[in-house]
């Protein structure tokens, strides 16, 4: 039971400096996986579960003050976040392409001065 006095717990009270298009792109790639395997219901829709991983991500916010902010346990926290973390790993390029990629950028970059 809470102490007279003592402040509620706050909804997540933490900011992240991102930008909508990443966390769509997170949730669509959350939705999609969810559709494959049939997941059934889940205690977050795909843009919170995002949001979760992207707080934990971003600003490096512990399990458990994920849990309390987001109203899930500890554990459905550290599930939710390695399993936006494998879809990301997934989707991302393997070494060659990226290191290509950077190549052609700074190219790119270095012939506009």
């Amino acid at each position: 039971m809470p102490q007279p006095g003592a402040s509620p717990v706050l909804p997540y009270p933490s900011t992240i400096a991102l930008s909508s298009r990443t966390l769509n792109h997170l949730a669509d790639r959350i939705r999609s996986h969810r559709n494959q395997r049939r997941s059934r219901w889940r205690r977050l829709n795909p843009g919170r579960q995002a949001l979760l991983a992207l707080a934990h991500l971003r600003n490096g916010d512990t399990y458990t003050r994920l849990a309390a902010g987001f109203e899930i346990g500890v554990s459905t926290a550290w599930r939710y976040v390695r399993e936006a973390i494998a879809l990301l790993a997934a989707a991302a390029d393997d070494l060659a392409t990226a290191m290509g990629r950077i190549r052609r950028l700074a190219y790119v970059t270095w012939t506009a001065r």
